[in-house]
């Protein structure tokens, strides 16, 4: 079964914009397919954002919530807050009844068990004296703490999920064998399925159920309501801030100092410098993966807006109950360190890495980002570690793209040059220099390519190159008589009106009349031969005669003397 986010190999296109997304880089790129790390991964789902080929995908429960729902007499839905964001264009109880239309026996708030999170965290704020909490709502940022930052563990509350508690809270209600199936806006909660509910599905996946279902929206009851009854201020907690608010609503220490962070690049940053100064009071720290919160998460169908999505989140939550949203139930939870081990590698290693991309000075460390790592020195630990390739730096390609040029220019025994627009030669090789002669000639020495010396001083001709850059000319072929030879002058445009290159053959040599000859005459021998194919279907003879008499003009003319 595939990970919550898997790379569909087929699709991806090389651009590598998901490993410069990925927060801690857990992705490695095989045969030029960017491929997730699962057990690097923290289940943001950035990379799935930024893909720009949907080439990342989320993995579709839907088929299993079906199952359920088919195999239990009892099945919930969970529902998260940030429904009020996704789907602003049906009202709450329309959406309800859509839900028990597919086979739901009953749908509830996941907000109902963020109240009691809420109730948990200012249970503790009030007991466990100052020390910093860093909430455990999230399961990203759970994720994060414990693969990369293993020694702020401690500081997690030792609470569980609001979905967690929700799950607990239906089925101490309804049964211990009911059935839940959480819908909302997150990946990680897909890993976090246990005994306490069963599958979680995106909004996405619902969107997908509902066309599947072909339910007719009019004919819908507008009456029905949630189970047990409907959260208040648990409905906040999609919006940075809003678990804030909440346990603000159940009496914690008066002198408790709130932070809220949200977004990994912004958390990270915030835990980096986490425990540089002690604290004299009880802090808490709202710690969610994405940008703006839940309402943003990768499984909505609408990303960003954020202002409007709290606006319609503030607007439309009911106002805090004075209702102790404390239970029984246990929601105490336990996390442990699953330490993603950074190696650290030698200066000798890191250079031999460097090599590879043809990196040996420190100033060829450009540092540009484009293999999506933030320099160079970081690229080359990944390749160390097989999570990356050599064609992933862009430098590299273009240098071995220039190298290869190069070489196959100097090796044409054909004259070569390429000039820019103000007719400055670019590159060239020697056989342009020995066809031209001249002034030529004696520049070469000096510099063997000829770069940037100006063609106009070189050939009379060069205003063939001129207008050939003028007009954008793809292919134009020219011959020309110059210093007693006839040169055969191939024009084609690198860069239109801005690059031009020109093959020069000098055809009065014995070597490009054989070759002229040879090629005329196998010409000749393949139409020759068609013809006589025609007639000898139509006679009954043959054309080997003609063959061995053509075959034997192209054998005279390809022998050396």
């Amino acid at each position: 079964m595939n990970k919550p986010i898997y790379t569909e190999k087929t699709e991806c296109q090389d651009c590598y914009k998901c490993v410069r997304g990925c927060p801690v880089k857990a992705i490695r790129v095989v045969d030029g397919s960017a491929q997730v790390i699962p057990e690097a991964c923290i289940l943001c789902g950035h990379c799935t954002e930024v893909c720009p080929v949907g080439a990342k995908k989320i993995r579709n429960d839907l088929g299993v919530a079906i199952k359920l729902l088919k195999t239990k007499s009892k099945v919930f839905a969970s529902l998260a807050p940030s429904f009020r964001t996704e789907f602003s264009g049906i009202t709450q109880e329309k959406l309800i009844a859509a839900l028990l239309e597919l086979g739901f026996y009953g749908v509830s708030e996941t907000a109902l068990g963020a109240q009691a999170v809420s109730a948990a965290c200012a249970d503790l704020l009030n007991h466990d004296g100052n020390r910093i909490h860093i909430s455990s709502a999230c399961p990203s940022v759970v994720h994060l703490i414990e693969q990369y930052y293993p020694h702020l563990v401690k500081h997690i509350t030792p609470v569980i999920s609001p979905l967690q508690a929700h799950s607990k809270q239906l089925k101490s209600l309804y049964g211990e064998d009911t059935g839940v199936v959480f819908i909302g806006p997150c990946v990680a909660k897909k890993n976090e399925a246990n005994d306490n509910f069963d599958v979680a599905l995106t909004f996405a996946d619902l969107r997908r159920w509902f066309n599947l279902s072909s339910i007719d929206w009019t004919v819908l009851p507008g009456d029905k309501s949630f189970l047990p009854h409907p959260a208040a201020e648990g409905g906040l907690y999609p919006i940075d801030g809003g678990m804030v608010d909440g346990i603000k609503c159940c009496n914690p220490p008066a002198n408790t100092l709130f932070m809220s962070f949200s977004g990994v690049q912004e958390l990270v940053e915030a835990l980096d410098e986490l425990e540089r100064n002690p604290v004299d009071r009880p802090v808490f720290i709202e710690a969610l993966a994405c940008i703006g919160g839940c309402v943003n998460g990768p499984g909505v169908t609408k990303r960003g807006s954020t202002v409007q999505k709290r606006y319609r989140v503030q607007l439309e939550t009911p106002t805090p109950s004075a209702k102790n949203h404390a239970t029984d139930l246990d929601l105490g939870a336990t996390y442990k360190s699953r330490e993603i081990v950074r190696q650290q590698y030698s200066k000798a290693e890191i250079a031999t890495a460097l090599l590879k991309i043809g990196k040996k000075r420190g100033e060829d460390e450009l540092n540009c980002g484009g293999c999506g790592y933030d320099t160079c020195q970081d690229f080359a630990a990944a390749l160390i570690e097989n999570k990356a390739e050599p064609a992933m730096c862009v430098s590299y390609l273009r240098k071995l793209a220039q190298n290869k040029a190069a070489a196959l220019i100097k090796a044409m025994p054909s004259g070569v040059v390429i000039v820019d627009e103000n007719l400055r030669i670019i590159e060239s090789n020697k056989p342009f220099v020995n066809i031209i002669g001249g002034d030529a000639a004696i520049v070469s020495e000096a510099d063997p390519d000829l770069e940037g010396a100006y063609l106009e001083r070189l050939i009379p001709f060069h205003d063939l190159f001129a207008k050939a850059i003028e007009e954008g000319t793809e292919v134009q072929i020219q011959d020309i008589r110059f210093n007693g030879k006839i040169i055969r002058l191939t024009l084609f445009s690198i860069q239109k009106h801005q690059v031009v290159g020109g093959v020069l053959q000098d055809i009065t040599e014995p070597v490009i009349q054989r070759e002229q000859i040879i090629e005329k005459t196998q010409e000749v021998m393949r139409k020759n031969l068609t013809t006589v194919q025609q007639i000898a279907f139509l006679l009954g003879e043959n054309a080997a005669d003609s063959e061995v008499l053509l075959s034997s003009i192209v054998q005279s003319f390809s022998t050396k003397e």
